[in-house]
């Protein structure tokens, strides 16, 4: 199972754990992720505004012209926003019109896109390509007794509704029912973190956080498990000033989805990334 692989620039920052994670857990299962050479920052949720909504998108393009000289069919992405940006940006090539404007643009760099490609989340690869039944056969630990939130975001699977249920998405319970665990009931599991808003106006987003992490508390979680890099550092990082906030005393691990396969799978905590956790998960895996 190979990949062209859109690592993106939270593997390098904020999403680190998830980058490491990602990868260890991919080569236990046997997914080759072929890292894109040269890739650029896909733009995310502020590069429209800043340079306009073409240029952004010829932006986002270039890692998909340089994925297709790659060969393979699939573009696989582990942050949210990655994969709704290329994804995006990928459905515009159906455009005769936008797709020659897009070319003419990408020729300045030697580069073409013929559209071919389809951007894929990394989750949607392990649950769909790979399968549930391979996910198990490689637990050693199974997390029997843990409780977990699936923690979906408002990016993953309604921005570009090509995987899971984008109302009721289940893909994250699937993987932590298959790990041993038990997943829970979590209304809030779409609910908006606000994103990178967090830099603008934190207020707005300790506000929203607050009921995202009291719902899972309420619904008797032990930890939390996301696919979004935003969310994951959201509910990890402003939980303190949650606390101070709303006179709350969370202290709910927040990892990513692949962290815990990596915990499931025996691997150690510099392969699970975890000592990158603001909350400590050691308490509730012990």
């Amino acid at each position: 199972m190979k990949y062209s692989f859109y690592p993106g620039c939270a593997s390098e920052g904020m999403g680190i754990s998830y980058h490491h994670s990602a990868l260890e857990v991919a080569k236990l299962l046997g997914i080759q992720l072929e890292e894109i050479e040269d890739w650029n920052c896909c733009g995310a949720t502020v590069t429209s505004s800043v340079i306009g909504q073409f240029a952004a998108d010829v932006l986002a393009a270039r890692n998909l012209a340089l994925a297709e000289k790659m060969g393979q069919e699939d573009v696989v992405a582990t942050c949210s926003s990655c994969y709704t940006i290329l994804g995006c940006a990928n459905r515009k090539f159906t455009d005769e019109s936008f797709k020659a404007n897009a070319n003419d643009a990408l020729s300045k760099d030697n580069l073409s896109y013929n559209g071919q490609l389809k951007v894929r989340m990394l989750l949607d690869v392990l649950v769909s390509d790979l399968g549930l039944d391979a996910i198990a056969a490689k637990v050693t630990k199974p997390l029997k007794g843990l409780k977990v939130a699936g923690y979906v975001g408002c990016q993953t699977v309604r921005s570009l509704r090509e995987f899971d249920n984008w109302e009721n998405p289940t893909f994250l319970d699937d993987i932590a029912r298959t790990l041993g665990a038990e997943p829970v009931n979590f209304p809030m599991k779409l609910k908006c973190c606000t994103g990178a808003m967090n830099m603008t106006s934190p207020e707005m987003t300790i506000s929203s956080i607050y009921p995202i992490i009291k719902s899972a508390q309420e619904a008797g979680a032990d930890l939390i498990i996301t696919p979004c890099p935003l969310c994951q550092l959201n509910l990890d990082a402003y939980q303190v000033k949650v606390n101070k906030t709303y006179g709350t005393k969370f202290n709910m691990p927040v990892l990513f989805f692949t962290q815990l396969m990596a915990v499931a799978f025996g691997l150690d905590r510099k392969k699970a990334g975890l000592d990158y956790c603001i909350v400590s998960p050691d308490k509730v895996l012990k």
